[in-house]
């Protein structure tokens, strides 16, 4: 997690070298800053580390963290953490994103570093129930319409049953208010890696787990923005949700193809790239080319590579403009382990 801790006084300096080095030896990336003395404004400093770290610590009083971040605020799912703490180290206190941004979770962490408390105000966790924004990002799953996160939490909250609907098997005791839906019940929690249109004032939630490898092919040069059209257009026509996709893989001829590397960094999707060899060895595929032989020393790239990691062929070869793009579904379950409260 990149980190950015800033403090206004020699006693907050101090605290926030003591966090800075228990939260790095965690395996964050912290960088601290004395407030007004480093030639960067406070309003500098919150924008810099707003659009470009995953979590802010003010060590100070509130008011100066709220009005700092305030002209930033944007959404729940995209906003970073945000946490205050007293100088003292006595209270670490989660002002934005405590689910989706981790912000509860690094509270507590920090409190447990300088022997305070965290004050974690979000009603599920004041009540002890489960949280299924936070689950979904521990576990990986991307939230298709995030406004529907209250349908669930409000459920829980008051008691009712929250039927859940599942594409996966699922592993683990299900929390305290979820149950499996029954046949024909309509659910509010859905976890699938088709695609699903999200309408306006729709209340079932849905989850899209990272179950799906894309391979992908392509000419020389081809751009990421082409490469971007022809995997949406693919995953349309099959009915795929594009943020199932967990990675993205293909022959390593083309391990330094500026345009592939784009879109994977675009989509934040680590490559893995396999010699015409290792393709060769892959059973599944369906496609097979004379031509892409005799290139690339291998009959098919994009639905071996796709199939690389094991799975089922899920999306065929789809070729647009330059670019093929085929999907493999892997063994996934929805995993609720350590999660029933």
């Amino acid at each position: 997690m990149r980190i950015g801790l800033t403090a206004f006084t020699s006693r907050g300096m101090e605290l926030g070298r003591r966090l800075a080095q228990g939260l790095e030896e965690q395996g964050d990336l912290c960088v601290l800053t004395r407030g007004g003395k480093e030639g960067l404004s406070l309003a500098d400093w919150t924008e810099a580390h707003f659009l470009h770290s995953q979590a802010l610590i003010y060590i100070g009083a509130a008011g100066i963290a709220v009005r700092a971040v305030a002209p930033w605020v944007r959404s729940k799912t995209t906003d970073p953490a945000v946490l205050c703490c007293d100088e003292n180290g006595r209270y670490a206190i989660p002002l934005l994103s405590g689910h989706i941004g981790g912000g509860n979770d690094l509270a507590r962490r920090v409190a447990d570093l300088c022997g305070g408390q965290a004050v974690v105000t979000t009603a599920t966790d004041g009540r002890g129930l489960f949280a299924v924004d936070s689950w979904a990002k521990k576990r990986g799953l991307a939230i298709v319409n995030p406004r529907a996160i209250k349908t669930v939490s409000a459920r829980l909250l008051a008691g009712e049953r929250a039927p859940l609907h599942s594409d996966f098997p699922i592993r683990g005791a299900l929390p305290q208010g979820l149950a499996l839906a029954e046949e024909g019940e309509r659910c509010c929690l859905r976890v699938t890696d088709r695609a699903v249109e999200a309408e306006e004032g729709q209340t079932e939630l849905v989850l899209a787990p990272p179950s799906l490898s894309v391979g992908i092919g392509c000419r020389r040069g081809v751009s990421a923005e082409q490469i971007e059209a022809a995997f949406l257009e693919a995953f349309d026509q099959a009915g795929l949700a594009p943020q199932s996709a967990a990675w993205v893989c293909s022959i390593d001829l083309k391990a330094r193809e500026p345009g592939l590397l784009a879109f994977c960094a675009a989509r934040g999707l680590t490559p893995r790239f396999y010699s015409s060899e290792e393709l060769a060895q892959v059973k599944g595929s369906r496609s097979s080319s004379d031509f892409v032989r005799q290139t690339v020393g291998v009959d098919n790239v994009c639905e071996r590579a796709a199939l690389a990691q094991g799975g089922q062929l899920v999306l065929g070869k789809q070729a647009r403009q330059g670019v093929t793009v085929a999907a493999a579904r892997r063994t996934y379950f929805v995993d609720f382990e350590g999660e029933t409260l």
